[in-house]
């Protein structure tokens, strides 16, 4: 039986540290460093090191976020902040991981409030990847590659509206460079020789998983820029002295920059620095998620240990420790995951079809593809993040006579790839493509991550079976039926996070063509709900119109674009209105497929039909305060339902 393993606490975890005692360093003790008479670097290296005791503490209380690249960026970016960057200046990150370390800069600075320190990933609190909305973001990031565009964009704007002519500092990930539109944006901006721009590659030698070196190996980076026309400085992007030199001012000649600074992946803390990892170790532990609890204590004490140091020799007093409890979250009961099951799942099948192939947009720590890898290392093909490149590789495998699975996160592979993916469908050979993190669930990431348009998308490629599963079992008979049954290519829409389950939900096991389950009898409201997590929330919605005297029938389905209207005919029944619930924009859904079909085969016939989902941008924070904010969760159904069922 295949392993599971998710060494890197995947962007679907939530809180190690739940009602743990964490400290952080109070707004008095920067106040009090930058007020003092320190020399620029003094100043910076003890200011980046509390910053990152700051960052641990906003990972650790949030449950989530990315610490290995925060650590490995902020002696940069407190640089910029303290020594550079004018008021005119822009600056954002390209990659967004390093969010935390770039907040814990901003709320030192009071660019932010400080309190939002306590509210990284939180409802109204700081977004887990970059957004526009908050104060000192200039611009969205978290989507890879897009940074060198946007800063043409703003240069672009500035000159043609007259306005002052800032510098712009953009930083990017060494994994970020496998994008194409990264080496797309380049060209331009040295050609137009726009001595503003200034992008820095925090080339800190991981990616999400592993050694950049193992999946695509950037070659002679300043052999690479510098054949594209710009002005290349390489450094130690610890090196406070070598960073004032890249940074100082723009080149001589007018060309835009780029500094290629070496970094170490969470630099500060030895255990997490990824020259620590042993020999043969494939798998970096720290690019996302928090510390467990004893990590975070030791990381804790051996940033504390420096920081102190560095007092001591600037003959500062030490200042006292805030302290605050991480939130209490309440842990959902009778979970389940689905991605240990489709580990097993597609090893499965793999024994069975030697033409099966797995492919992947290193994020294999996420998608179940380890115990793959090991067993059928030759059919596994790690792309890196180049989801265009993956997509049309695997359409030429499938013309050649390969049975391609293709891996990634469900908001990249269907939007980045789209025209890829329709390009494969034009050939008519089958691709199956597995979308993990799908829905508006994990919240934390933010709407960067959260896949609720990926429905409207794939809908529209030509012969594509769209599946769901409400449950692990049902996934393993989808893989299956993926496989096996049809000529078709399919997208699986899989949920990430750990899922609550009802004895009605476990029982689900047989996946029959355009059919779901009834799970609930009911005469008034008939709601049919699709995956996991609106399955359980209509079963609560459900329970609560009961008590409000109002009777609902449920049903869940996988099939998100096939409908069997004999079966939807006999679940509706005699109900004068429908329902349909899904974690994904309620226009161009799953609600808008069912609804529309049973117009036209006239199934609406005196009947009322809504279709409930996400009518606005997905809001980031926790999940149950994602779920609540979008009136999703059980609760705000039950009132939603009622109220619409009023003003008929």
């Amino acid at each position: 039986m295949g392993e599971y393993v998710n060494y890197s606490l995947s962007e679907a975890e939530q809180s190690a540290n739940s009602g743990n005692l964490l400290s952080h360093l109070p707004l008095s003790a920067f106040k009090e460093l930058l007020k003092g008479g320190f020399s620029p670097i003094e100043k910076t290296a003890l200011f980046a090191q509390m910053a990152r005791f700051n960052a641990l503490y906003m990972v650790s209380r949030a449950g989530s976020g990315h610490l290995g690249s925060s650590f490995s960026s902020l002696d940069i970016v407190s640089w910029l902040y303290l020594n550079v960057l004018q008021p005119e200046d822009r600056y954002f990150s390209s990659k967004g991981h390093d969010s935390p370390g770039l907040y814990a800069v901003q709320t030192a600075l009071e660019i932010l409030p400080f309190e939002k320190i306590h509210a990284l990933r939180r409802l109204g609190g700081l977004s887990g990847h970059p957004d526009v909305n908050t104060p000192g973001a200039h611009t969205n990031t978290g989507s890879l590659g897009m940074g060198v565009s946007k800063a043409k964009g703003f240069l672009f704007a500035d000159d043609l509206l007259g306005r002052s002519k800032g510098r712009v500092f953009v930083l990017t990930g060494d994994g970020e460079l496998q994008e194409g539109q990264f080496w797309e944006s380049l060209v331009t901006a040295s050609r137009l020789r726009n001595g503003r721009l200034t992008v820095i590659v925090d080339h800190n030698k991981i990616q999400s998983d592993t050694h950049v070196s193992a999946v695509s190996d950037l070659g002679n980076l300043h052999a690479k820029f510098a054949a594209f026309g710009w002005d290349v400085v390489r450094c130690d992007g610890h090196d406070l002295q070598a960073l004032q030199a890249a940074l100082g001012s723009p080149s001589r000649d007018g060309r835009p920059r780029v500094v290629i600074a070496d970094t170490v992946k969470g630099k500060g803390v030895s255990f997490m620095e990824h020259t620590s990892m042993q020999e043969g170790q494939e798998y970096y532990q720290y690019h996302s998620g928090a510390p467990t609890y004893e990590n975070y204590k030791l990381a804790s004490k051996e940033l504390l240990v420096d920081i102190h140091t560095r007092l001591s020799v600037l003959k500062m007093d030490i200042p006292v420790l805030a302290e605050a409890s991480a939130d209490v979250m309440r842990a959902p009961q009778n979970t389940e995951r689905m991605m240990p099951v489709y580990a097993d799942a597609i090893l499965e099948q793999a024994r069975a079809h030697t033409n099966l192939v797995a492919l992947d947009a290193d994020l294999i720590l996420d998608t179940g593809l380890i115990p793959f890898k090991g067993e059928f290392p030759e059919r596994f093909v790690e792309c890196g993040i180049a989801e265009q490149d993956m997509v049309s590789q695997a359409g030429t495998m499938a013309l050649a006579g390969l049975l391609p699975v293709v891996h990634s996160f469900a908001c990249f592979l269907t939007s980045r790839a789209s025209e890829q993916i329709y390009n494969n469908c034009t050939q008519g050979k089958k691709v199956i493509y597995v979308g993990s993190l799908a829905g508006l669930l994990p919240g934390g990431p933010g709407h960067s991550h959260q896949a609720v348009r990926d429905i409207a998308g794939m809908s529209g490629m030509p012969g594509m079976a769209i599946i769901e599963p409400v449950n692990a079992i049902q996934l393993t008979a989808a893989l299956k039926w993926a496989i096996d049954d049809t000529q078709e290519s399919t997208y699986l829409r899989l949920t990430s996070i750990p899922y609550e389950q009802t004895p009605e939900l476990a029982q689900i096991c047989m996946l029959r063509a355009g059919q779901g389950d009834i799970v609930r009898q009911g005469a008034d409201v008939a709601i049919i709900a699709f995956g996991p997590v609106m399955a359980f929330q209509a079963l609560d919605a459900a329970a609560g119109l009961a008590q409000r005297g109002i009777s609902a029938a449920v049903a869940v389905t996988p099939w998100v674009n096939r409908m069997d209207a004999a079966w939807l005919g006999s679940f509706v029944g005699s109900c004068p209105n429908f329902v349909t619930l899904e974690n994904h924009y309620s226009d161009c859904g799953a609600g808008t497929f069912y609804i529309g079909k049973m117009a036209g085969l006239g199934l609406l016939k005196d009947r009322r039909a809504f279709s409930l989902g996400i009518d606005r941008i997905p809001a980031c924070g926790r999940n149950d305060e994602v779920l609540f904010y979008h009136e999703l969760n059980g609760s705000k159904l039950t009132d939603k339902i009622i109220e619409l069922l009023r003003l008929c």
